[in-house]
């Protein structure tokens, strides 16, 4: 099972912010509780970073004046976690718990972000996958449509 089976659901999470553009921004990006993760872009689309929740928090409690106002850029964390369409889901599973990830995102050829895999998603399809699997197997043991 590839990382393209669950981008249907992985796109609804996707938000991303310019560079330069505000902490503010971002911070209203993540209000909305459909995103757990922002993807920053440069000016050519690619990813450059990404900003969670816990970034919007520590950074905000710790503003004083126009610091609140600072670019996005200043907050993110660029070692990015991303994986792309053709990946398989269990290497996506191994990297998200090995990191203790919650969200990854999802990236094309040209490092643009195309959508955000969930750990929740990656697993439930995982899931669903070996149930699947097991199914297939307790049919042919039981010898049901092989006659």
């Amino acid at each position: 099972m590839r990382v393209e089976n669950i981008l249907g659901v992985a796109r609804e999470r996707l938000a991303t912010v310019a560079e330069d553009a505000l902490l503010m921004d971002a911070a209203k990006l993540l209000s909305n509780p459909s995103y757990n993760l922002i993807v920053v872009c440069d000016e050519s689309g690619k990813a450059i970073g990404v900003i969670t929740k816990t970034d919007i928090v520590s950074r905000i409690s710790h503003c004083t004046g126009c610091s609140c106002s600072m670019p996005a850029s200043k907050v993110m964390s660029t070692e990015i976690v991303s994986c792309r369409p053709n990946d398989v889901l269990s290497d996506v599973w191994f990297a998200i718990r090995k990191r203790g990830l919650k969200n990854v995102p999802i990236v094309d050829d040209r490092a643009a972000p195309i959508g955000v895999a969930n750990a929740r998603d990656v697993l439930q399809s995982l899931l669903e996958d070996v149930e699947h699997e097991e199914k297939l197997l307790q049919d042919y043991v039981m010898g049901i449509g092989y006659q």
